[in-house]
């Protein structure tokens, strides 16, 4: 038994463990977001009939918007299952557990990181462990839904932890993992630039960017004599230009509420000029840029894990609530980070609400029955409280990050 650790440490969990994995065994057969399980079902027989290199052109399924660590995913998962070569969605529930499985495994691999962070503290390392495997916002987005949000997160925690034991150039290459997997991992560059940065100035900033780089690049590699590179990029161009140009997709923060405001709950376009050729897309822009400079000059002048964990929360909160077209999951990576903190009590006031109303907003976006949808309509009042305390522990994060001082007792 390691040092520290007692038998209701242990008992925490593998009570969790169970009752983590009886959870997922429950959600992983069901139908989840059946449009969104679809087209990654396409995209995995696209991979299957087709061939890995060809996934980023022209597909069945649509425009792939993941980066090239899904795609070796679902080659995976091709190789795994021969039916892919055949099969086009998920109404097989074998096929839909196959599909969730990634995502699921990788909530474990989130829970054990956790706990490896908290290691200096055995019982809020349990805590943290068993809180990850039984968050709703956890097991509802990959077990159930099918997305794979977790996976871009447990790379990014990588990267936290090997940056907490200055090993950078670890860190930096699960940083590219990550960013390699989902675009959503942009929140997290300007916070581990501004680590580094503290940590050896303008060359250990150019280390970790060759790295990175090297890592990206080998990454690419399979796609990059059809193309797949600039595909990618017009793939979430036609993306951002398209289907997602709006101020917010479901995501509680103020642009919903202007849309609650201004439209009754319905989309308004985020690219429509207003004053000259600036737009709503714009002024959020520069919030972000604003703000993210601020987090990344807070860590700087404090090099300390504390101040990084602040930092990444911060920043995929500031995306969340400042940017359009931020869809509800977006905030999810928060939620794990400030797991790291959970020993602190302001820390862990402002996880426990964001935990609660994040959860009601992804319910409320992709509601699991009838239900669901009626006692958390995607518009209206609740939407709007929601929108109020997200944006509040969006503010109560930015503020622990940018005190003068340490806000988290140093470990």
């Amino acid at each position: 038994m390691p040092a520290g650790w007692r038998r209701a440490d242990w008992l925490i969990v593998i009570v969790a463990l169970v009752a983590g994995l009886a959870i997922r065994a429950w959600l992983l057969p069901m139908d989840g977001l059946r449009g969104d399980l679809d087209q990654f079902v396409g995209w995995v027989h696209h991979i299957a009939t087709r061939g890995l290199g060809s996934l980023y052109g022209e597909t069945d399924a649509g425009p792939v918007s993941f980066g090239p660590v899904m795609a070796y995913v679902w080659a995976a998962l091709a190789a795994i299952q021969p039916a892919f070569v055949t099969v086009t969605d998920a109404s097989d529930p074998a096929i839909r557990v196959l599909m969730k499985l990634p995502a699921t495994l990788a909530d474990f691999g989130l829970a054990a990181l956790v706990a490896f962070a908290l290691r200096d503290r055995p019982r809020w390392a349990a805590i943290g462990f068993a809180v990850v495997l039984l968050h709703p916002v956890v097991f509802y987005v990959s077990s159930w839904w099918g997305q794979y949000d977790s996976i871009f997160v447990l790379t990014a925690l990588g990267a936290l932890v090997a940056a907490s034991e200055r090993r950078n150039g670890l860190a930096a290459a699960l940083l590219a993992v990550s960013l390699m997997t989902k675009p959503q991992a942009i929140p997290f560059v300007i916070p581990f630039a501004a680590w580094f940065w503290a940590a050896g100035g303008i060359r250990e900033v150019a280390r970790a960017t060759a790295i990175g780089l090297t890592m990206v690049v080998v990454l690419w590699l399979p796609f990059v004599a059809e193309g797949g590179p600039l595909d990618y990029v017009d793939n979430l161009r036609a993306y951002s230009s398209g289907v997602f140009a709006i101020l917010s997709v479901r995501a509680w923060n103020p642009w919903w509420l202007l849309q609650e405001v201004a439209a009754g709950g319905d989309f308004i376009r985020d690219d429509v000029a207003f004053l000259g050729p600036l737009t709503l897309r714009h002024i959020g822009y520069g919030a972000t840029v604003l703000l993210s400079a601020a987090i990344g000059l807070a860590i700087i002048r404090h090099p300390r894990r504390e101040r990084l964990v602040l930092g990444l929360a911060a920043s995929v909160l500031t995306f969340f609530t400042f940017m359009t077209q931020m869809h509800e999951r977006y905030a999810y990576a928060a939620v794990v980070f400030l797991l790291v903190l959970l020993y602190d009590r302001r820390a862990y006031v402002v996880w426990l609400v964001l935990g609660v109303v994040l959860t009601l907003n992804l319910l409320s976006a992709a509601p699991a029955n009838a239900l669901i949808q009626r006692t958390l309509p995607h518009s209206g009042p609740i939407s709007i409280v929601g929108s109020i305390f997200l944006t509040v522990c969006t503010i109560a994060v930015l503020a622990l990050a940018l005190r003068r001082r340490a806000a988290i007792p140093v470990t």
